[in-house]
């Protein structure tokens, strides 16, 4: 176990007048024991108790080697493990559980009476990951590195004769040659139109003389995630092309430039979206600014309107203003800021300038 986190965790359920919850999230069960076992239907879940009586409820179908400090304690198919836990655990006690417990075996454990109430306890672990230590900063800052080399070899490879999908596993194979472990979320890479849907699957089609390219990807690198855009242009630069995308790249050095810890989110957002809407594009912004990241590609919390929360030293999240004109083109450029103690480092160094490829 990783004994500062894990009390971390404790000391915040005793605030919080809780002695006993069940973690079921393989990434976060992964961040207190480093441990990450992806269950699929199967129960996984680490049961944590104020009073020390920790336990990881874990099918047989995955062994642990390691000694995590705990007692772990196997079941198989033909045993119901929410029987198991729900002998173990205190049943005049309000139980707290993850937010994505599949619901067969949370109401399973409230038929059974494994807890006087269940409460949503995902923010328990969710708020501490958003801080990240020296290891994990370390850790973000060599997926982004491996991000940025992929970035530069997928640029290269954007010709003619090339569709979105081919583009896809040319990246993966990208990934596997730089050592990376797989993509953090499935690539967005869209051509002049698709561009313009933020979240375009690619297809088939192929770049047109003019078209945006929109190359929105990320890798993992030892369970920690990378995440970047940059927009480029094949062939040429149209007038209203390099007009949209010198806006979008103002918009990410407008909002980058005031992080600094005390700083709300919500006005980074604001930093980003009013510069766009006074150039006549606010109706084309049609996302929040960025997102957390971590262990996941999307970490609790996010740089929004709605989000008053202020930024402090060790969180990262991303910068991602962009604008869509349906039918027409899309440019987005994203790039991971750390937070430090007097303003923010940003993790992406390949360059985010206008270009154009093919």
């Amino acid at each position: 176990m990783k004994t500062q986190r894990l009390n971390a965790v404790l000391e915040q359920m005793k605030k919080d007048n809780l002695t006993q919850m069940l973690v079921s999230d393989p990434t976060s069960i992964y961040y207190l024991t480093e441990e990450l076992v992806h269950p699929g239907e199967r129960l996984l879940s680490l049961y944590l108790n104020v009073n020390g009586k920790h336990k990881l409820y874990i099918n047989g179908l995955f062994p642990i080697h390691q000694d995590l400090g705990i007692e772990i304690v196997y079941f198989n198919d033909n045993q119901n493990p929410i029987e198991i836990i729900a002998k173990e655990v205190d049943k005049n006690a309000t139980m707290g559980v993850d937010k994505n417990w599949p619901a067969r075996f949370l109401l399973n454990l409230m038929e059974l009476g494994g807890g006087s109430k269940f409460i949503d306890t995902s923010y328990i672990i969710d708020t501490l990951r958003t801080f990240k230590d020296e290891e994990e900063k370390d850790a973000m800052r060599l997926a982004s590195k491996l991000n940025d080399q992929a970035m530069a070899k997928l640029k290269e490879s954007v010709t003619g004769d090339r569709t979105e999908k081919q583009l896809v596993g040319i990246l993966s194979n990208i990934y596997e040659d730089l050592g990376a472990d797989g993509f953090s979320f499935d690539p967005i890479i869209g051509f002049g139109a698709n561009a313009a849907n933020p979240h375009g699957m690619p297809g088939k089609d192929l770049p047109k003389p003019g078209d945006t390219v929109i190359l929105d990807i990320g890798c993992v690198k030892n369970n920690y995630c990378s995440d970047m855009t940059r927009t480029v242009f094949y062939k040429e630069i149209p007038e209203k092309g390099r007009e949209i995308f010198e806006i979008v790249l103002e918009a990410n050095k407008r909002a980058i430039s005031i992080i600094k810890p005390g700083v709300r989110f919500c006005d980074i957002d604001a930093a980003a979206r009013d510069y766009i809407t006074e150039k006549g594009y606010g109706e084309y912004f049609t996302h929040r600014t960025g997102h957390s990241i971590g262990l996941e590609c999307h970490d609790k919390g996010d740089v929004s309107a709605i989000n008053t929360d202020e930024v402090q030293p060790g969180m990262i999240f991303s910068i991602e203003p962009g604008i869509y004109l349906s039918g027409d083109l899309g440019v987005r450029i994203e790039d991971l800021v750390l937070v430090t103690e007097d303003g923010c480092e940003i993790l992406n160094n390949y360059t985010k300038e206008i270009c154009v490829v093919g």
